[in-house]
């Protein structure tokens, strides 16, 4: 049986604004995205057995920055803004779309980690944040969130629901921050897509 990838060190790095103040880029970089208050921040806390490394909070739009966590002195996982925050102002609201547009536009991120709630159908805005990744053609694995707050076995059905709503094969990792549910095969992806950066960094050394 294949050994369960671990995440044995986290640490903050650095929040880059518009400007693109971007740390130097890793080979293997992960980005979270999902809208305000889907639980992107408390994902990472669990992955990393760390609840304080990203600032959770009950009032949605915390993160507003993007913020980058190195992972085993390895790799990025990075938080982006959560969107569609109804109470932000249209200002701040366009702000943090051009914040997330010009990340992604980078050519960074090697792997997105997108979260929807398992409890509603996609909002028009995570709608348009899929439509992004296809357009930027960034690699991607669907995360439905709050997986404890429906019934064991109503949670892979609606989770491949989400997935198909989205207009993505019907597909997504349950996940709960609270029990913890679906942390290990979400673990397994991030070992897999690591392995991937590093056999496409040492092709990429050859030539």
């Amino acid at each position: 049986m294949e050994e369960l990838f671990a995440i044995r060190q986290a640490e903050f790095i650095v929040s880059a604004g518009i400007d693109g103040s971007y740390p130097a880029p890793h080979p293997c970089e992960i980005a979270i995205v999902g809208k305000s208050n889907v639980g992107k921040s408390s994902l990472i806390n669990r992955l990393t057995n760390n609840n304080k490394l990203a600032k959770t909070s009950a009032s949605p739009g915390k993160t507003r920055l993007v913020n980058f966590f190195l992972l085993n002195k390895a790799f990025y996982l990075v938080d982006l803004p959560g969107y569609g925050f109804a109470k932000a102002s249209k200002t701040e609201q366009k702000s943090w779309g051009e914040l997330l547009e010009r990340y992604l536009q980078s050519g960074r991120v090697k792997h997105l980690l997108m979260l929807v709630d398992i409890r509603h159908a996609p909002t028009q805005d995570d709608l348009q944040m899929f439509r992004y990744l296809i357009y930027y053609n960034i690699p991607y694995t669907l995360i439905a969130t709050k997986a404890d707050k429906i019934a064991k076995s109503k949670r892979k059905p609606e989770a491949n629901k989400r997935a198909k709503e989205l207009g993505a094969p019907p597909f997504a990792i349950p996940f709960s921050s609270e029990t913890g549910e679906g942390k290990a095969e979400l673990l397994n992806r991030l070992g897999q897509i690591f392995r991937d950066c590093e056999t496409i960094e040492k092709e990429s050394q050859k030539e």
